[in-house]
């Protein structure tokens, strides 16, 4: 690998680095990155300088650091022999992709956010508290790769199908309520017709994902309250409902909503 012979004092690195002389002083004395090059003096000693090589391996330094290692720990890897650059340089290009990605996604949420205040004549503060609690719930859950799915489902659904859907659900549920209520066993081919259709509004949202299922399934037994509802409160719901698709037989991509 070639370098210039370019070289820096302290100040000067430290002003084109947006380092502090603080912090290059320190990774100096913990024997970190020490400065290989000197000026020239009559007297044998010359004021030491930071040279191209020393710059390398302060980038590496800074690379291992963002990723998450310790000072200690970038020391005793630097300083192995089988040490390869390249591979550091690679690691911190996953991690920049990575955070990209994360970046896409989050200004995907950020847009539903804003078209949804462009609709709004005033937004009180629950309706942003609703918003983080949403947000932290399903990001909890799902991973950005699921994410992308569900929003790709949800265009490829349509928003006239995603409201019948979403009218659908509350009648379904009086109807099972209404069958637990009269003591209608799960094998009832009513109380399996009704397990059907709940299987049916589930696939539409997972796509029959079965990952997805498994997300959605986690969340529901986990959480007390998801979208105003109490789910806690609901649980002896769901269970019946799954005795009943158990007994009709029906697949689901996860264990149960």
């Amino acid at each position: 690998m070639r370098h210039s012979k370019q070289m820096w004092k302290v100040g000067e690195l430290a002003e084109r680095t947006g380092l502090t002389v603080r912090t290059l002083h320190h990774y100096d004395a913990i024997g970190l990155l020490s400065p290989s090059g000197r000026t020239e003096s009559t007297h044998g000693s010359g004021h030491r300088l930071y040279t191209a090589s020393d710059v390398a391996r302060l980038h590496q330094i800074l690379c291992l650091k963002q990723l998450g290692f310790a000072l200690e720990q970038i020391k005793e890897y630097v300083l192995r022999e089988d040490y390869d650059p390249r591979q550091v340089v690679r690691l911190h290009l996953d991690k920049v992709r990575k955070q990209v990605d994360e970046l896409a996604h989050l200004g995907s949420r950020l847009q539903a956010l804003a078209e949804t205040l462009d609709r709004a004549d005033t937004v009180s503060a629950e309706t942003f508290l609703e918003t983080i609690e949403t947000m932290t719930m399903i990001e909890k859950y799902y991973t950005p790769e699921q994410l992308e799915y569900l929003k790709t489902r949800k265009e490829q659904v349509g928003d006239e199908r995603i409201k019948q859907v979403e009218a659908e659900w509350p009648r379904l549920m009086d109807e099972v309520r209404a069958a637990m209520a009269a003591g209608s066993p799960p094998s009832d081919p009513k109380v399996q017709e009704l397990a059907r259709r709940w299987a049916g509004l589930l696939n539409e949202f997972t796509g029959g994902d079965p990952g997805i299922g498994r997300s959605l399934s986690n969340m529901y037994e986990k959480e007390d309250n998801i979208h105003g509802l109490d789910v806690k409160a609901m649980q002896p719901m769901f269970e019946y409902i799954q005795k009943a698709m158990v007994a009709a037989g029906i697949q689901l991509p996860g264990s149960r909503p």
